[in-house]
């Protein structure tokens, strides 16, 4: 690793942050139709991208941490009550699967980016040294997947989520 641990723990902490901050963002001024507003039938909406992301977040980071994810030992699973398996994070899922996400609430989806920032922060705070990050997770890959590449590929696919569901409130609120 090129940076000391300390400066690699800053950077995560401000992309995990930056993550975190702009999902309530997209949702504020939505109402739960335009949450839940599909562009064409095989899009996504806003509201799928943003619980998908903070899923994939939630998962990835659990599974790093050895922990359970913040969706079960939060409740969140509870409080969603999505009509999916309760490990369902959004890979695989289909067309349909997107078109039944309900939600009532629309400050779960800042609520719950919160609840699994804070515990990626927690996690990261255990990154004291190069091993830390340097540890293989997953070597199916050549090279192996380690720790720092894992954290920036969940930071990459959220940014890019949260990118799209910033683009369709756009196109929201145009249509209104």
């Amino acid at each position: 690793m090129s940076q000391s641990p300390d400066a690699a723990r800053d950077l995560l902490r401000d992309a995990f942050g930056r993550i975190a901050e702009g999902v309530p963002d997209v949702v504020d001024g939505l109402s739960v139709d335009e949450l839940l507003w599909r562009p064409g039938a095989a899009s996504n909406h806003v509201a799928w991208l943003l619980w998908h992301l903070t899923r994939q977040h939630d998962a990835q980071v659990a599974d790093l941490a050895g922990a359970e994810q913040v969706w079960r030992s939060g409740g969140w699973a509870e409080r969603f009550a999505l009509p999916y398996e309760p490990d369902a994070h959004g890979y695989g899922q289909s067309d349909a699967d997107v078109a039944a996400f309900t939600v009532s609430d629309p400050s779960l989806f800042g609520a719950y980016a919160a609840a699994v920032h804070d515990e990626t922060v927690t996690y990261l705070g255990t990154l004291d040294d190069d091993a830390a990050y340097e540890r293989v997770v997953d070597d199916a890959w050549d090279p192996p997947v380690t720790v720092a590449v894992r954290l920036v590929s969940v930071v990459d696919d959220a940014a890019k989520h949260l990118g799209q569901a910033q683009y369709l409130k756009g196109l929201v609120e145009r249509r209104r």
